[in-house]
């Protein structure tokens, strides 16, 4: 799903008021770390990730590995924050509409 500037500003209005759920430090990211992002995602549909100064990449380089191996849209990385958005298929969760 590719989004329009009016959605992914929606999208950043909506994650500026979110607490970073994960912290990606000198570890990077492991499969343990993807597995709760995933989690995340598939409870809020919209998660916040900070990357620490000591991480081996920033965060712009990493927000596209990061919403590969999810299948998540990313959404921004600014400064040392991440948001990815993937709609999600459990039941019963509250859909960001557009």
């Amino acid at each position: 799903m590719n989004f329009n500037s009016k959605q992914r500003a929606n999208l950043r209005a909506m994650a500026s008021t979110l607490e970073p759920v994960y912290i990606i430090g000198k570890g990077n990211v492991t499969d343990n770390v993807i597995k709760g992002i995933d989690e995340v995602l598939e409870k809020r549909e919209l998660v916040k990730i900070t990357v620490l100064k000591t991480a081996d990449k920033k965060a712009k380089d990493l927000i596209n590995d990061l919403a590969f191996a999810l299948d998540a849209e990313p959404v921004c990385a600014i400064g040392n924050k991440i948001v990815l958005y993937r709609k999600s298929e459990t039941e019963g969760v509250e859909h960001i509409v557009f």
